[in-house]
């Protein structure tokens, strides 16, 4: 009979078992119908045994009324044809409930599962089980069967080697061992609720994902994409909760599961995956939401959760309008990494109906704040320790080192920005000027963004241009940038003449260093610096002269 099963055939909304006997009995599973054959089934599930025989002590009754009906409609009395009379209007409800289980002797049974957990592919699939057909178990179709088997009560009281027992192994024994595996079989439970909940079926998932996720391999983290916003968080919570998951694996994960379900998250992420539930724009901004408080109070570790997708998730963010609570977080993260990023991160667009620029430079200003809050805060902390000084000198270079990355970064921004005609000079340089001095070891970079600034504003107020000019120091320009800025007509003449000034004071300095240098090594250090000092101070006295 079993092979004879595998060739059950589907026409239209219809299944057909092809045994080679009529079927008597019909199932109706959502809008699919099942012509099936009661005896396998009902040796496998108590619940369609139980179903199935009563209908069947309702069919021989109905028989024997109708017989009685036959006899009682031959006499000719008004009392016979009054109490047939009365026995029609008391079997007509029967009558009404057998109709739709099957009428007529011969005729199939019929019964209907309208709420069948796992819909018409998993009672398929439940019903070769009872033929005695071999149903490959797998990740994504273990939980609806678990399901189907407790449904339909297909348990090992009343059969051995059930269904109910064979799922529960195999999710014991291979899907939960594996995170991935645990992943598909969780996703599939979206839509088992509340029964896959009752059987512990989505709490066993979560508990393997989570303790598991540290000591696997990171092959199965794109599986999260296909989770919904609810399991997501329950796992997240779960791996929380535990204090053996590292933290690199909950960026892992929370990494993967942005990218995977929210689109136009990075720029070089084209491909989405194919198995991420497609959202609609009030869901994608419900996810970012939920990933941005998904991530980790403490500073990140910087492999994982990087500046380019904490800026990704931030433009991302303005796009889709998320909540101020959420762009102020990921603003504050991305500060903390802000040495970690290029420019292309940093060029965010202004979505909103009110920005006159192209970029959103407030954005920006806002990071370079918070990165200069978190720099200042860490100086006191090192200041404020017992250490001593050669450690502190040795704890204030990466420091410096990160400070002078973020300085190349913003006078790269600037330059970007300077040629929008909207960019206001007030804005323009209070960018320039959020910076400390040691940021920059030259101002070769800014001066530069000048330079287009000047050149795609021309018609600004003498004021105006001796604002934008004043963000360079002169004193830290390099000799080409100095050759430069000397035949730069868009400056003005006093900053042309300070550029001159210090252009002669550079090449002064290094005429005295050379002359002042000892040629036998044998002058003592203290004297050379003595004169070379001396000869600085004549040399400056020389030039205001001038001037």
């Amino acid at each position: 009979m079993s092979s004879s099963v595998r060739h059950g055939s589907s026409r239209g909304q219809a299944w057909f078992c092809t045994t080679g006997l009529p079927s008597d009995v019909v199932f109706e599973v959502h809008d699919m119908t099942f012509h099936l054959h009661k005896f396998p089934l009902m040796s496998k599930s108590l619940k369609i045994h139980r179903m199935l025989s009563e209908q069947e002590d309702q069919r021989p009754t109905r028989g024997r009324r109708q017989r009685r009906r036959q006899v009682r409609s031959s006499d000719g009395d008004d009392d016979g044809a009054a109490e047939t009379e009365i026995e029609e209007e008391e079997a007509e409800p029967e009558q009404q409930q057998v109709r739709t289980e099957g009428e007529g002797d011969g005729q199939p049974y019929c019964i209907a599962f309208p709420d069948f957990p796992g819909g018409p592919g998993t009672f398929e699939a439940a019903a070769k089980f009872c033929y005695g057909v071999r149903v490959d178990l797998t990740p994504w179709n273990v939980a609806p069967l678990r399901c189907a088997a407790e449904y339909l009560e297909m348990t090992e009281d009343h059969a051995e080697d059930n269904l109910a027992a064979r799922a529960e192994a195999y999710l014991d024994q291979a899907v939960l061992r594996h995170p991935g595996d645990a992943t598909k079989a969780l996703k599939s439970c979206e839509e088992l609720l509340p029964l896959a909940e009752d059987l512990g079926i989505v709490s066993r998932c979560v508990e393997a994902i989570a303790a598991r996720s540290s000591s696997a391999s990171r092959s199965w983290f794109d599986d999260l994409a296909v989770l919904g916003l609810r399991m997501y968080k329950r796992v997240m919570a779960a791996m929380a909760a535990r204090g053996d998951v590292r933290a690199e694996a909950r960026e892992s994960c929370l990494v993967s599961y942005a990218r995977g379900t929210i689109p136009g998250l990075s720029r070089s992420m084209r491909r989405r995956l194919a198995s991420a539930p497609v959202s609609s724009e009030v869901e994608q901004k419900e996810l970012l939401e939920a990933v941005v408080a998904s991530l980790p109070a403490d500073k990140c570790s910087g492999r994982v959760v990087t500046a380019k997708f904490l800026f990704a998730l931030l433009r991302t963010a303005h796009i889709l309008r998320a909540s101020d609570a959420a762009r102020a977080a990921l603003e504050r993260k991305a500060a903390t990494q802000l040495q970690q990023a290029a420019l292309e991160d940093v060029l965010i667009p202004s979505y909103s109906g009110t920005a006159e620029t192209l970029y959103d430079v407030d954005c920006v200003q806002r990071i370079v704040r918070y990165f200069l809050a978190e720099e200042e805060l860490g100086g006191e902390a090192s200041s404020s320790a017992a250490i001593e000084e050669e450690e502190a000198v040795a704890v204030a270079r990466p420091s410096a080192v990160v400070m002078v990355q973020v300085g190349k970064l913003v006078d790269n921004y600037l330059a970007e920005v300077a040629s929008d005609a909207n960019l206001k000079p007030a804005k323009f340089c209070d960018l320039a000027l959020s910076l400390p001095d040691h940021a920059r070891i030259y101002d070769d970079g800014v001066y530069r963004a000048v330079d287009i600034y000047l050149k795609a504003h021309p018609r600004l107020t003498a004021e105006e241009r001796d604002r934008v000019v004043g963000v360079v120091d002169c004193r830290k320009l390099t000799v080409e940038a100095c050759t430069h800025a000397a035949q730069n007509e868009r400056l003005p003449l006093r900053a042309v003449l300070q550029v001159l000034f210090f252009e002669q004071l550079q090449l002064r300095r290094a005429i005295a260093g050379t002359l002042l240098a000892p040629s036998a090594g044998a002058a003592p250090r203290e004297a050379a610096a003595w004169r070379g000092a001396t000869a600085l101070a004549q040399d400056s006295q020389v030039l205001r002269l001038d001037m």
